[in-house]
């Protein structure tokens, strides 16, 4: 069996949404691309189409295994969480036409695998992101913020598959 699979992370956003995605080869990944999908223009419906419609072109062009999205995090402001809720399911939607597999995770969850804390600055994530993958520059804030889920899933896969292992042999003693 192999353990190649495309890992395509989503920060979903109501103006700008990111996506990164990788290549793990075992515990190894390899960058493919990444990018911001600007939904800039219009009434709040026609950003959630742009939105919509660009990941399932991402989502076609890529063709990801597994799809890790920043999960809502509460706002001080109850109208932008609500407006980051509708622009993260017009992303995850777009998703459904493809068997992949969606795998959520929280802000802070997202930090500590890449940075080492959950209350990292874009600036520390964006850092280790070009550092982890060996990057000639720094992708923009928020498709390095997409990287970083795909990494955290990535790192996530090893973490449960050595888990397993662990309790197999646990149970066979």
């Amino acid at each position: 069996m192999s353990d190649q699979r495309r890992i395509l992370g989503i920060d979903p956003g109501s103006r700008l949404t990111g996506f990164g995605v990788l290549d793990f080869a075992g515990d190894s990944a390899c960058y493919v691309a990444s990018g911001t999908v600007k939904s800039l223009d219009g009434g709040f419906p026609d950003r959630l189409r742009q939105i919509f419609e660009s990941v399932s072109e991402i989502v076609d062009q890529y063709r990801p295994d597994v799809v890790a999205i920043e999960s809502v995090f509460m706002h001080k402001n109850a109208s932008s969480a609500l407006k980051l809720g509708q622009a993260r399911s017009a992303a995850l939607c777009a998703t459904f036409t493809s068997a992949v597999e969606v795998c959520e995770y929280a802000p802070r969850e997202i930090k500590l695998a890449v940075v080492g804390t959950g209350s990292a600055t874009k600036d520390q994530v964006q850092h280790m992101v070009v550092s982890l993958l060996g990057l000639d520059r720094a992708p923009a804030p928020d498709a390095a913020d997409a990287l970083a889920a795909a990494l955290c899933h990535g790192h996530q896969r090893r973490l449960r598959r050595e888990l397993g292992r662990s309790a197999t042999l646990a149970s066979l003693r």
